[in-house]
């Protein structure tokens, strides 16, 4: 079953957001000019990237770590491929922070040339799935699917917004010289989120004290994003489908696929993943008891 058109259109083996995008655009950003300072989060979605951007804008700007800014993260990491407000990139001062769902292949040329940097983040396939599932329910840019059943069908099958995740995820891991690029997990993050602080620290080439440190991490947790209007995407309510449908940020644990999927579908989701898994250099965490 596609994916309705109201919802995405199809364009050079992608799905993208058809109200939020065009064909022009997407071609245009083949040329888009990188400059060296320019940092991406790259995911594909529901992978933890409204929490990866919340941590960039927190290490690189001290008026959010303090309090002294209000300004939405949207703002201050936009979507490089859903630029809505037509925002001039070009004048943004440097260093620039983009956040993208786009596959590797679409992405800037220069960008392909190890020019800037791009941290990419992956999170299990089942916890995003679920989460994926949830979230269509509320944000009215997505097609809703009530039928859970059939939305892990359109999962598996890439008939969903970003299309394939396991394309998404073995395209970016195994065109990872093409790129300087840092990778991360969702799970490792949750696990050690002060550790991973320090390796963006380390990989954006940005120095933090002790004190900065401690106050990035505080904040980044998860129970402090979701109280942090700036960082939860609570003032882009006209995307969602009612203000009692649910928010941008649900749980943000791992695991949570198991109070969700039956044993049936866990299966399914292994059968159709698992073969082509075990060419990516990464190894999954299913639950936050695992060890890393």
């Amino acid at each position: 079953m596609e994916p309705s058109k109201e919802y995405v259109f199809s364009h050079k083996g992608f799905y993208f957001g058809a109200n939020i995008a065009t064909p022009e655009y997407i071609d245009s950003l083949e040329t888009f000019e990188i400059r060296d300072s320019d940092i991406f989060i790259a995911t594909y979605p529901k992978s933890g990237t409204v929490w990866t951007q919340n941590i960039l804008s927190l290490i690189f700007h001290e008026g959010h770590r303090n309090g002294t800014e209000n300004i939405d993260i949207m703002e201050r990491i936009p979507w490089l491929e859903y630029n809505v407000q037509k925002k001039d990139y070009s004048a943004f001062p440097s260093p620039r922070l983009f956040a993208t769902h786009l596959p590797y292949y679409l992405t800037p040329r220069d960008l392909r040339n190890k020019r800037a940097r791009v941290i990419y983040v992956t999170r299990n396939p089942k916890d995003v799935l679920v989460s994926y599932f949830h979230f269509s329910k509320i944000v009215a840019t997505l097609e809703e699917v009530s039928d859970f059943n059939l939305f892990v069908e359109r999962f598996l099958a890439g008939k969903v917004l970003a299309s394939s995740w396991l394309d998404h995820v073995i395209g970016w891991h195994s065109h990872a010289e093409d790129f300087n690029i840092l990778f991360l997990s969702y799970e490792e993050m949750k696990k050690d989120l002060r550790g991973a602080v320090l390796k963006i620290c380390n990989f954006v080439g940005k120095t933090l004290s002790e004190n900065e440190v401690e106050s990035v991490v505080r904040q980044a947790t998860f129970e402090n994003m979701r109280k942090d209007p700036r960082a939860n995407y609570e003032n882009l309510a006209e995307y969602l489908r009612g203000q009692n449908k649910g928010h941008f940020l649900r749980k943000g644990t791992v695991g949570d696929w198991k109070n969700m999927m039956t044993v049936a579908q866990s299966e399914r989701v292994d059968e159709v993943l698992k073969e082509r898994m075990k060419t990516l250099p990464i190894k999954f965490i299913w639950d936050i008891n695992d060890e890393m």
